[in-house]
């Protein structure tokens, strides 16, 4: 009886160092979850560094030749947006989706988006309430002068630029748009801010209205039930959304192509992942097979 005991004992005590070793290989061999490269940027024009998040795709090598489209996504930083967006391009560009070409997803990590974001405002109150807003200027500059070529020269890009922006980000890309078009050609519009300043960036001139555009540029502009915005004077957001649309649609270049998509079912917190799951499908659609 006391040799079985003993027995028992031992096979009992010998399977838990075991697996006790199991678990310390097991813990060895752990290492982290690469899901991209983490670029910096001092920028002269914003006098400061900019921290960028960078998706690569799926086979992308600096040794070979293939070149990428670019996707820009404000709001860019691992706590934002980064990671769910970098997942629906990851996602749709998988080969049994191919939704989406396989491209690079430039997130650019947040500093100040009041004082990046929006352009000088009339109203009193929100200059005080917003007291470092009114640079979208130097954050404009930034993109262009610096970071674009900067990407550009550091990885594999083809002529395809895409923009994505929520809410403040969405106002700085209708001011991209209106402003400075050619930085882009694909615009992901969604919930943007168009009451700053009482809504002025909708009287803003632009070349896109004119009939000698010729660049080809899509712009998907997104909505959810948002209702009221934070002003004294009344504005809805699904209003402005639609009016900036509207806009939009009344140029006469032929090589603008504008899509309104209304989502009643999300808010303003909820709207941006399947607005641009949307936003892909306008861009890139599935011919059917005959």
């Amino acid at each position: 009886m006391n040799k079985i005991i003993i027995l028992a004992f031992l096979l009992f005590t010998s399977t838990l160092i075991f697996g006790q070793a199991n678990k310390s290989k097991i813990t060895e061999t752990s290492k982290p979850f690469i899901l991209g490269v983490i670029d910096e940027l001092q920028s002269n024009e914003l006098g400061e560094n900019r921290i960028l998040n960078i998706y690569l795709p799926e086979g992308y090598k600096q040794e070979d030749a293939t070149k990428y489209p670019v996707i820009y996504l404000l709001d860019g930083s691992a706590n934002e947006d980064f990671i769910h967006i970098a997942g629906l391009v990851q996602f749709n560009s998988f080969e049994w989706i191919n939704q989406v070409p396989k491209s690079i997803v430039v997130g650019i990590a947040t500093v100040d988006r009041r004082r990046d974001f929006t352009f000088p405002t009339t109203i009193e109150k929100d200059q005080k309430r917003f007291a470092t807003s009114g640079h979208s200027d130097k954050f404009i500059a930034f993109i262009e002068k610096e970071l674009q070529p900067f990407i550009d020269k550091k990885y594999h890009t083809n002529d395809s630029k895409t923009i994505i922006g929520q809410s403040l980000g969405g106002l700085l890309e209708t001011e991209i748009l209106l402003k400075k078009p050619t930085l882009f050609n694909k615009y992901v519009i969604v919930s943007p801010s168009i009451w700053w300043n009482n809504g002025s960036i909708l009287n803003q001139d632009s070349a896109i209205f004119q009939e000698n555009f010729n660049q080809k540029t899509e712009i998907y502009i997104a909505v959810g039930k948002e209702g009221p915005t934070p002003t004294e004077i009344p504005r809805v957001m699904e209003v402005d959304a639609n009016l900036l649309a509207e806009k939009i649609k009344a140029t006469k270049s032929k090589n603008i192509k504008v899509y309104f998509d209304y989502l009643p079912q999300e808010n303003h917190g909820t709207i941006l992942h399947p607005a641009t799951s949307n936003s892909f499908k306008f861009f890139y659609p599935i011919q059917e097979k005959k």
